[in-house]
């Protein structure tokens, strides 16, 4: 039988749930670190300045958290913004967006629904899931994740391409309703099976099957006023002609991004059955954009072993698994939180420094690239984060490709031997 209590419970025992649907963190991530990146890339999903005002002069007994107790440790499941300004008020918590005197007041103990892991979650559930704070994905992820879901076409996508979000323009409740549902997939030569996304074209062409559908949502050419079931139609030429071609040859569907179904460059005699004009890309050789030249250091270390390991996989990449990749991205994050440490940053101060002026010094071709792999100012710390996670998306070798130039145009700034 569930079972609810009220208890008071000290602040400074609270801990944060890593697993928020709001915004999840990695398992071992502290309270301090929860709070870092609310306040930094992820303001529009917290609000805490704005929950402070909301709130009142005073924390209101009569909205409690919500608390499952692991390990005798308290873990917040629902309440975790109000917890962060109780814990702001009493600087166990600090950040420069938030001072003491903008948080209500708060006793040191406040009273909490203390529950089992069920009762919260179902409580969580009810509270958030159609009351508009959560977005699609958030919602697909907490089902999926807590009530025993099965995975929706939504949540697949995602896990396999990183679709979502790395565009929140497609966080949207028409977009998984009407643009990425079975039926249109099915248009496209697309389909998902037992939470595992399925092609009938290479991975570079689905690649550019979804980009393509991104940037016509991201331009407002699909909305739910304008062209509302008619994907197929609102995408440009080039692609209705690599998915008809690829239809009207009864090609099978096979898992995306499987190691036998990759892209590979066309040899001479079958050239003319080339049936899509490929996007700018930054070719393979470019790692980092051009060799840099680092001031003596952890970071300059760092950087030669990512080259060494990097040529390594041109070298050997036929023995190689499909996922090799990933080990780049991964070193990929490490090196980039090594730079901004070396300065007393965290990541995003990094990046939010440095980005905007690395960019500046890109050419074109260069710039249009970045954008063609979705990698934004805005982008670029959730998808190196993403690189400490086995999702499929961080395999995808022209995305990393993009990140490392970035991220060479910004070391050779703030690591560079001018320096």
């Amino acid at each position: 039988m569930n079972s609810q209590s009220i208890q008071h419970i000290n602040l400074k025992d609270l801990v944060l749930w890593t697993e928020n649907p709001r915004d999840p963190i990695d398992t071992d991530a502290s309270d301090q670190d929860i709070l870092f990146k609310a306040m930094s890339h992820h303001k529009t999903k917290w609000n805490l300045k704005k929950f402070a005002s909301e709130m009142g002069p005073h924390f209101d007994s009569s909205e409690l958290p919500t608390i499952v107790f692991y390990n005798d440790i308290p873990v917040v499941f629902d309440g975790n913004r109000r917890v962060i300004l109780g814990k702001i008020k009493h600087g166990i918590l600090t950040t420069e967006g938030l001072s003491p005197t903008d948080a209500p007041s708060y006793p040191l103990e406040i009273p909490c629904n203390v529950c089992d892991k069920k009762t919260a979650l179902e409580n969580v559930l009810r509270k958030h899931a159609d009351s508009g704070s959560w977005q699609p994905l958030e919602r697909d992820i907490f089902l999926h994740r807590h009530m025993g879901h099965s995975k929706s076409i939504f949540l697949s996508i995602e896990e396999a391409t990183g679709l979502i979000s790395s565009n929140p323009d497609m966080n949207k409740g028409f977009v998984k309703k009407e643009v990425l549902k079975e039926e249109t997939l099915k248009k496209l030569g697309l389909s998902v099976r037992d939470g595992s996304l399925l092609s009938i074209h290479n991975t570079n062409e689905t690649d550019q099957i979804f980009s393509d559908i991104a940037q016509k949502i991201r331009n407002k050419d699909i909305t739910t006023r304008a062209s509302r079931g008619q994907t197929y139609e609102v995408l440009s030429p080039e692609i209705r002609r690599v998915i008809d071609a690829n239809v009207s040859a009864s090609k099978n569907l096979k898992p995306y991004a499987d190691k036998n179904n990759e892209y590979r460059e066309p040899t001479p005699a079958s050239q003319q059955q080339k049936r899509l004009t490929r996007r700018t890309k930054l070719k393979e050789k470019h790692f980092f954009g051009e060799k840099l030249y680092l001031r003596y250091g952890h970071v300059a270390d760092l950087y030669r072993d990512m080259c060494d390991l990097h040529q390594f996989y041109l070298t050997n990449k036929s023995t190689l698994s499909s996922s090799f990749p990933k080990l780049i991205r991964m070193s990929m994050r490490l090196l980039c939180e090594a730079a901004a440490k070396d300065q007393d940053k965290k990541l995003a101060p990094y990046v939010d420094l440095y980005f905007k002026r690395a960019k500046a010094k890109l050419d074109q071709n260069t710039k249009t690239s970045l954008s063609s792999q979705n990698v934004t100012e805005s982008s670029l710390v959730q998808l190196l984060q993403s690189g400490a996670h086995d999702y499929t998306a961080t395999a995808n070798t022209e995305q990393t490709i993009a990140i490392s130039v970035i991220v060479g145009a910004m070391l050779t700034i703030s690591h560079g031997t001018d320096k």
